[in-house]
């Protein structure tokens, strides 16, 4: 159930302790905003991940709100597709990632998304992140590309719409997708119907990838700042991760240095 949106003013800090030893030498995690529950959830950073299982099985159960969360009947993902034969798999999260949104008035948004909550159109301003468009064309040229946010679908999919032109995102998973563990939404890659060795996940919030740190290029979270170049810097060593035989290798040299 959607609770009315509401914005704090103030931003917490970000998360003090690396997910992974790789909390990289690519991007320092910076403070984040909260944003109302209707985006996303992300309160407590230091959560354990549990028991690594084989990816080629479902993980085990986990625990949500007192009782046992069952496991899906399927994969989270389609068949890869013949256009996407041979192609690693990045998982691409959304807000403070792609884009920055508020239900406050933003006078140079670049999307303005109407979205019903409990009876009441509100208006979501949502700001692009600089170089947005150049990334995603070009991630959509080298894998198989997964939207996968821990908002509502209700809001999302809209602003997805709108951000995703030329139909990069071969799928779009919600939070109805994600793994509630611990107080956070977890984006639990072992569920995807992929091979995890040739996963990726892109992302802000380190809590989001709790439970795969190994697969996980961590991004800056952002706001407003249009002098950001970190999705331009990053094309490139997408581009030579595109041609590595598993994720691992290249993702280990990223932390070594």
């Amino acid at each position: 159930q959607v609770t009315n949106p509401k914005e704090d003013d103030g931003r917490a800090p970000g998360a003090g302790e690396k997910a992974s030893q790789c909390n990289v030498s690519l991007k320092k995690q910076r403070n984040r905003s909260i944003l109302s529950s209707f985006f996303c959830c992300f309160r407590d950073y230091n959560v354990e991940a549990p028991p690594s299982s084989s990816p080629s099985v479902l993980p085990p159960l986990v625990e949500e709100n007192g009782g046992l969360q069952k496991p899906p009947a399927k994969y989270l993902l389609p068949e890869v597709t013949v256009l996407d034969y041979g192609k690693k798999c990045v998982v691409i999260d959304l807000d403070e990632t792609l884009v920055h949104s508020s239900f406050k008035p933003i006078s140079n948004a670049d999307f303005i998304v109407p979205v019903e909550i409990d009876g009441t159109i509100h208006q979501v301003y949502v700001l692009k992140r600089p170089h947005v468009d150049e990334f995603l064309q070009r991630m959509g040229q080298l894998f198989e590309c997964v939207l996968f946010t821990a908002s509502l679908a209700k809001y999302a999919d809209p602003v997805a719409d709108l951000l995703d032109r030329w139909g990069v995102f071969r799928a779009r998973l919600f939070r109805e997708s994600c793994v509630f563990h611990r107080g956070n939404y977890v984006k639990d890659l072992s569920r995807l119907g992929r091979e995890l060795s040739k996963v990726i996940i892109v992302d802000n919030s380190p809590a989001s990838y709790i439970f795969h740190p190994e697969n996980a290029v961590p991004v800056q979270s952002w706001f407003d700042d249009m002098t950001d170049t970190e999705l331009l810097d990053l094309i490139p060593f997408f581009e030579g991760l595109s041609r590595e035989d598993d994720v691992y290798s290249m993702l280990q040299r990223l932390c070594n240095r």
